[in-house]
């Protein structure tokens, strides 16, 4: 089974991710790879941060002459932001995890708790999520997203419509991942302000993924439920607070019969909507894979927010670290490579494969034999 590991902190020399379970024999193109890696950086609302890091993966082991060997593939990918020596934090932000962190781990000061909560290890899962990206495209499953809502201003196209991709393929033409150019502007004016104020801003971004085969995940026991899988990996981003999967949070205020999609058959089983987001009772259905999910405005504020100081017990002002104004867009590509993390965990789980020509023979097998059904 697919399974991925990483270590590094904010401000250390690097960031190590090890990824085991790829098949051999796929070929790895590292423009790809370190393209996504530069997408994450990406987003108007960032902090100066991004101008610093350049960031690009140098392979370790599992991959040789441009193509993997089935080995555990392992990478680093360094930290230009390295600082040898780190100033103690004694005034834990609201919102994040200083404080909590600090008690549960017994530490006298939060830096330890924030170097590694820190989203910085983000790069390292969107690193192994592009490996992913790249087994999944064998099979000819492809992962989009746009942002479609940032601090209360709701793109147009912001409900993905069944079939309707093309436009979401254009996301990262805007500087915020909005494909709707009315609210990209609205957005831009609103971070602006935000900036000034010393805020920061959150917002909602969607996720489909498209070429989806019938079986993947499965209803005999709760945790193996595809939902369940897909809302967890994507709740585990920093900062995700809400998950939805297809028309999730609207089906819950409308009848049933205004919700389920309705079954045809012509040549092949099919739906003229798409409301369960393609997975029904835990199994994806055949149906485009739609997800989206909430992330919180950042708690790093340049106008902080009242907390305590740790040495003294008085209250003081939440330290200030530099921080992006908004992170949203950048969360969607953690996000795409999370979805991808996931889906390729359940395509192994189902067909298997030492090589990627075994996976493709038995998958390929099975969607022959669902197409006689």
């Amino acid at each position: 089974m697919i399974r991925f590991l990483t270590a590094g902190e904010s401000h250390g020399k690097e960031l190590v991710g090890i990824l085991e379970g790829i098949p051999a024999n796929i070929d790895i193109d590292m423009d790809f790879i370190n393209n996504e890696l530069k997408r994450r950086q990406k987003g108007y609302g960032r902090s100066e941060r991004m101008d610093m890091e350049k960031d690009e993966m140098d392979i370790i082991s599992g991959i040789n002459n441009g193509k993997t060997t089935g080995n555990p593939i392992s990478f680093k990918i360094k930290n230009k932001g390295y600082l040898e020596v780190l100033e103690k934090i004694y005034r834990p932000r609201p919102g994040h995890g200083d404080l909590s962190g600090a008690i549960k781990y017994n530490q006298d000061n939060v830096r330890n708790v924030l170097e590694r909560a820190s989203a910085r290890e983000t790069a390292a899962r969107v690193g192994t999520g592009s490996i992913c990206k790249i087994l999944l495209k064998k099979l000819n499953i492809d992962i989009y997203s746009h942002v479609i809502q940032v601090g209360g201003i709701v793109s147009e196209k912001s409900i993905y419509e069944k079939g309707n991709i093309e436009d979401i393929k254009e996301a990262d033409k805007s500087i915020v991942r909005v494909v709707d150019s009315l609210a990209e502007e609205k957005i831009v004016e609103k971070i602006k302000s935000a900036k000034k104020k010393g805020d920061t801003l959150g917002g909602t971004i969607e996720l489909i993924a498209v070429n989806i085969p019938v079986g993947l995940g499965s209803y005999v026991s709760w945790d193996s439920r595809l939902d369940g899988k897909i809302a967890q990996s994507i709740m585990s981003i920093p900062g995700i607070k809400a998950v939805e999967i297809g028309n999730g949070l609207e089906g819950g205020k409308s009848y049933g019969s205004q919700v389920h999609d309705e079954i045809y058959y012509e040549e092949k089983y099919f739906r003229k909507t798409n409301n369960a987001g393609g997975i029904e009772a835990g199994v994806s259905n055949g149906e485009d894979i739609v997800v989206r999910c909430t992330m919180k405005p950042i708690p790093t504020l340049r106008q902080p927010l009242n907390s305590v100081d740790m040495t003294t017990k008085l209250v003081s002002l939440a330290q200030v670290e530099r921080s992006d104004v908004l992170a949203v867009p950048s969360a969607s590509i953690v996000a795409e490579s999370m979805l991808a993390y996931t889906l390729a965990q359940e395509i192994m789980r189902k067909f298997g494969g030492d090589s990627i020509e075994e996976l493709k023979r038995n998958y390929f097998n099975y969607i022959d034999g669902v197409s006689s059904r």
